[in-house]
């Protein structure tokens, strides 16, 4: 699962330089389970880029859909798809499942590629004494970043598109977080470079994960944190903020915030717009 699945359905662009402002979403859309109220949320928010997490592919509970090929085909977006987990109880014979992040943008794609993390769980791994039953949910695979090249008017926009461990401590996300800011570290320098995607994090509350981007020059791309980026999700598991977005190089946000009226997942959209700036005028 070291490949990445893309495809391209969007009119061709004769722009040669960036617009003013690119607006993006980043959401964990909980595998398109809703998949016609999550592609009518972001129809209407007409973004230049869309940073998805948990993403399904020919699984049983999607109906055996392309998730994201599905978005970018209604939207007429270019994807790619980068595979995280085989779901092991969700294919048919001989039809794998997979799960996965996925990026789509109305401008080119290229240079996609996986990282994927040395540090995992053990939790997913299929276990003799355990069922192959969905509330064990049994897997192959592990945790990724999904690094795309976005080109915007002659520009290149580096996009890491994160989903961390969610069974584990915050020192393995930490872990997680710093081998895909070691990748990062090539480009910060010159290119503009965002991080975003479901953390499993508060970033507000721990300051040592926090400290892993700021130390790299990241700056949080709206003014976080939100009262919440998830739902409560049952009796006791509270609303949560663990979906993040971060900016480093030469980059600007805008504006930004929480669509946390949204009820098409288990997370809530963040929205933002940033603005490409000379390599001597970055940051906020």
């Amino acid at each position: 699962m070291r490949d990445v699945l893309s495809g391209s359905f969007a009119a061709p662009r004769w722009t040669f330089w960036p617009p003013d402002r690119i607006r993006v979403v980043n959401w964990n859309i909980d595998r398109g389970l809703r998949l016609e109220d999550i592609i009518a949320f972001l129809e209407a928010q007409r973004a230049d880029i869309l940073v998805l997490q948990e993403v399904d592919l020919y699984a049983r509970r999607t109906g055996f859909r392309n998730v994201a090929e599905e978005i970018a085909k209604t939207l007429r977006m270019n994807y790619v798809f980068g595979y995280e987990f085989e779901e092991l109880i969700q294919g048919r014979r001989g039809a794998p499942a997979y799960h996965g992040q996925a990026t789509l943008s109305c401008w080119p794609l290229g240079n996609s590629r996986i990282l994927r993390f040395r540090e995992q769980s053990n939790f997913w791994k299929p276990k003799w004494f355990l069922p192959h039953t969905e509330p064990f949910q049994p897997r192959r695979g592990g945790r990724i970043a999904l690094i795309t090249e976005v080109e915007v008017g002659g520009r290149r926009l580096i996009i890491y598109n994160l989903h961390l461990e969610s069974r584990a401590d915050d020192r393995l996300r930490r872990m997680q977080l710093s081998e895909t800011l070691e990748d990062a570290k090539k480009y910060v320098d010159s290119e503009p470079v965002v991080v975003a995607g479901d953390l499993n994090v508060d970033l507000s509350r721990s300051y040592s994960s926090a400290a892993v981007l700021e130390n790299l020059g990241f700056h949080s791309a709206i003014a976080l944190p939100p009262a919440h980026t998830t739902t409560a999700r049952g009796l006791f598991r509270h609303r949560r903020s663990i979906d993040w977005v971060y900016l480093a190089g030469p980059v600007k946000s805008i504006s930004g915030g929480v669509c946390d009226d949204v009820n098409a997942s288990d997370h809530y959209p963040i929205w933002f717009e940033l603005k490409l700036t000379d390599t001597d005028q970055s940051g906020r």
